[in-house]
């Protein structure tokens, strides 16, 4: 006997929906709660590709499975319609964004609906009805009012081909994931969230989730909390000062020279005009690289003076400022402080620029940074502390 999969299929899907067999009552007590959540598709192309019914079928086996042992399992799904993929689309269509999105959402629904997937289709939400991103506004609204949103110009992936933001994932070798454009670091004025405010509740947390040891270890340094000290640097001969966070207030009578992010806005007052030409060719240089690219521990330390001095605030003395790719404007004040003596990526930078090292740790530094607690030398008042 034949097997017409196709009738069985549309048979039982068909009755699944008429009968709203998975719909979750949130109000049934009777049995333990269980929620399961996909990440939402985002419809911006004509339908699914092999790597959504591959993370759906996963998830679904999931919600299955509990409620087998008996849970009351909600198992919704809707569609990230917002954001750069449906504008780049819509660029790409030379389309109103809503007509296609309203017509992917459709076949996108169809083709999810084929697969037999366990989803509470009561609860399918689009992020582009107002009934939805109202109270996403919502919460914004109650973060800014808790001073916790905020204005400012960070650097952004920019595609002058595409005339849009790229996200890192969309950007490779430099070029746009789509058509292969040219890409730049831009600094751009958007609205962020103070994050580091709740860096202890979010550590805390990653106490309690089952997630690969890598993966924790990630979100550890995405988070980024360090204990340390702010320090203002006034500018020789200018109305200006920047901060800096270091973790080795210590070391502070090391300091030799410090690093300007090169998108760093003080960058444009503070740069001589004698060596402009060779900072702004070097800034260009940067603008192509990505976060990843520049941050990278193997790279070469490169960098430019870019002719002015700041103040060491604990002795006056003079000290160069360069700026460096390493240096990101993203990241912390956009700002570092130099003791090449006592820290290895210093030690390469200072020994390529001919930058002198000031040993203020008692070591040795004859072949490489003395980065380990020792008591204080040529450090002043702070001389034998510890």
């Amino acid at each position: 006997m034949d097997y017409d999969h196709k009738k069985i299929d549309r048979k039982w899907q068909d009755k699944w929906e008429e009968e709203k067999t998975f719909k979750c009552d949130v109000y049934d007590f009777s049995k333990p709660k269980y929620y399961v959540l996909d990440m939402f598709p985002y419809p911006s192309g004509q339908g699914l590709h092999v790597g959504h019914p591959e993370g759906y079928t996963a998830s679904d086996i999931i919600a299955r499975m509990k409620r087998m042992q008996g849970f009351n399992v909600l198992h919704p799904i809707g569609w990230d319609a917002f954001g750069l993929p449906a504008e780049q689309y819509s660029i790409k269509m030379n389309e109103h964004p809503e007509k296609f999105t309203i017509k992917n959402i459709d076949n996108f629904r169809k083709q999810i609906k084929s697969f037999g997937f366990t989803y509470d289709w009561d609860r399918e939400i689009s992020t582009t009805d107002p009934h939805y991103y109202k109270w996403t506004q919502w919460i914004f609204l109650k973060l800014f009012e808790k001073d916790l949103a905020y204005v400012d110009f960070r650097p952004v992936n920019f595609c002058p081909e595409l005339g849009t933001v790229l996200a890192n994932e969309e950007v490779v070798d430099g070029k746009s994931e789509v058509g292969g454009f040219p890409v730049i670091r831009k600094p751009m004025r958007q609205w962020l969230l103070k994050i580091t405010s709740y860096a202890d509740k979010l550590l805390e947390g990653l106490n309690e989730v089952d997630w690969p040891s890598s993966t924790i270890e990630m979100q550890r340094n995405w988070i980024g909390k360090s204990e340390g000290a702010k320090v203002i640097f006034d500018v020789d001969g200018f109305d200006e000062s920047f901060e800096i966070f270091t973790t080795r207030l210590d070391t502070l009578f090391g300091y030799t020279y410090c690093c300007l992010a090169p998108e760093h806005p003080l960058v444009d007052i503070l740069t001589n005009k004698e060596v402009k030409e060779t900072v702004e060719k070097y800034r260009k240089e940067t603008a192509k690289k990505t976060d990843l690219e520049r941050s990278e521990i193997a790279k070469d330390k490169t960098g430019v003076f870019i002719g002015s001095y700041a103040i060491n605030p604990i002795n006056g003395k003079k000290i160069p400022i360069y700026i460096a790719d390493y240096v990101l404007f993203s990241y912390g004040s956009g700002a570092v402080m130099a003791v090449p003596a006592h820290d290895q990526r210093d030690y390469e930078f200072a020994k390529k620029n001919s930058l002198p090292l000031i040993q203020v740790l008692e070591g040795d530094i004859s072949k490489e940074a003395m980065v380990d607690d020792a008591p204080n030398i040529n450090s002043d008042f702070a001389n034998g502390l510890n």
